[in-house]
């Protein structure tokens, strides 16, 4: 993935071994499956089971995949059941994290999560310790090669979106959730291609690390976290990760 920027730093890493591949499919198949049971298996009727396909797609997932995964959770009536909880903590330094799980198991996922936290420096904290630090955003990267930015900066608002800017090769366009689907469709129907398009938790504030033990720890806990199957996304203010 091109550039440098800030988005980058709480986007789910793309060059993965075949394991962590298969991880990544693992919790968008749970991701699809919850918004089958949620919304029903028509994509055009379920704005949720949309943006789970496109962003499969995004990671590579072949589509007879993800057409037997909708369809498995459409015909079963036990099987999984999976539910979202969110946990909230301090890693090192004072980095403010969310962790996004999805499970069939809440005392195990809460317990391993815990465990991440203490093990590499940090400290599980209660519901809204950390949330508050940050504001949920629609961002959308796009290389930037060959592609005009005032062009593409009319395309985007036009379409919905509240900004778009451009650093080390990547335009990032941000959106309000509610407008997100509706934005990349847009862009999507102009051939535009995304190298990451999500809503995510964008931090009002970054934290630096310093300490090579700090920045050794904190690298730890979040390949630890989001080596997880329960874990969906993790949310940091860590601005010097790269």
């Amino acid at each position: 993935m091109a550039g440098h920027s800030k988005w980058k730093n709480i986007a789910h890493r793309k060059e993965k071994t075949d394991a962590q591949r298969a991880k990544i499919f693992t919790k968008l198949s749970r991701e699809i499956i919850v918004a089958v049971r949620e919304g029903g298996p028509d994509p055009a009727a379920n704005g949720r089971l949309k943006d789970c396909i496109a962003k499969a797609r995004q990671n590579n997932v072949p589509s007879d995949n993800i057409k037997r995964v909708i369809e498995r959770a459409a015909g079963s009536g036990g099987g999984e059941q999976y539910e979202s909880v969110q946990y909230e903590g301090y890693g090192p330094g004072g980095t403010a994290v969310i962790v996004e799980a999805m499970t069939d198991n809440r005392n195990r996922t809460a317990g391993e999560v815990r465990h991440y936290f203490d093990k590499f420096g940090g400290n599980l904290g209660a519901t809204g310790c950390v949330s508050w630090f940050f504001d949920q955003k629609g961002i959308l990267a796009a290389d930037a090669e060959d592609r005009d930015e005032d062009a593409l900066m009319m395309l985007a608002l036009d379409a919905g979106a509240s900004d778009l800017t451009a650093e080390d090769g990547v335009f990032e366009i941000v959106t309000e959730p509610d407008a997100f689907s509706a934005v990349r469709d847009a862009l999507e129907g102009e051939g535009i291609a995304f190298l990451s398009a999500q809503v995510e938790k964008v931090p009002q504030n970054w934290v630096s690390l310093n300490g090579e033990d700090d920045v050794k720890k904190m690298r730890r806990l979040l390949d630890a976290l989001e080596d997880n199957d329960d874990v969906q996304n993790v949310w940091h203010n860590w601005e010097n990760e790269e």
